[in-house]
């Protein structure tokens, strides 16, 4: 198995909880702000430059330049780049956040997809905290299904690898104490057990499993 696809088994163990990404944000408005703007009218076309911040729902992208296309049914395909473009979007029902960083981002509404491409990585937050995380070439995020495909090399580089982080997840908390503290954001989610499969994907047995 391919380091990049075994990457793909593994985040979508720890990032594919029961939960989806804010489903409102698909219908929301886009909203971009920048030091400047052209408009080419003909082409349906903007390229913002200068401090550029997107937002679409819980969606927020920052950078130094984007260009944004507007498609034929009102969705929109944006590419950001400059100075480390950030992405980052709330899961729908809990306190968690899916953050990303790249040298470019590409966006497209349509499919709900976000293409980290060059020393790319994302993180989960919980209650402003990084718990689990992805670093590769290019990573692609579904919102929609919150898959991630990661390639460890990015276009135009010979050799990459993938990272991943799997953080601790401990909770201390007595049964009685409150969701949240006094002061604080958000409380810590209870801990998530993961069972190992009983064959791995190539179709290997486990050892110890059953024959």
């Amino acid at each position: 198995m391919t380091t990049a696809r075994l990457a793909v088994w593994i985040a979508l163990a720890l990032f594919c909880l029961p939960a989806q990404a804010e489903r409102a944000d698909r219908d929301a408005p886009t909203n971009i702000e920048a030091d400047k703007l052209q408009y080419d009218d003909g082409k349906q076309t903007s390229v913002f430059t200068g401090n550029v911040v997107l937002t679409k729902g819980s969606i927020l992208i920052r950078g130094e330049r984007l260009v944004l296309r507007q498609l034929s049914d009102s969705m929109q395909t944006a590419v950001v780049s400059g100075k480390r473009a950030t992405f980052q979007q709330k899961r729908e029902g809990i306190d968690q956040l899916i953050n990303g960083v790249a040298n470019e981002i590409h966006y497209n509404s349509r499919d709900e997809t976000v293409r980290l491409v060059g020393e790319a990585l994302i993180k989960r937050l919980e209650c402003d905290v990084a718990t689990d995380e992805i670093t590769g070439g290019v990573i692609v995020y579904n919102a929609r299904t919150e898959q991630f495909d990661v390639d460890g090399k990015a276009p135009g580089e010979n050799s990459g690898r993938v990272r991943i982080v799997i953080n601790p997840r401990n909770d201390t908390r007595a049964p009685s104490s409150p969701a949240a503290a006094p002061g604080q954001k958000c409380a810590p989610p209870p801990p998530v057990s993961l069972k190992p499969a009983e064959r791995l994907a190539t179709g290997r047995p486990r050892d110890g499993a059953s024959r």
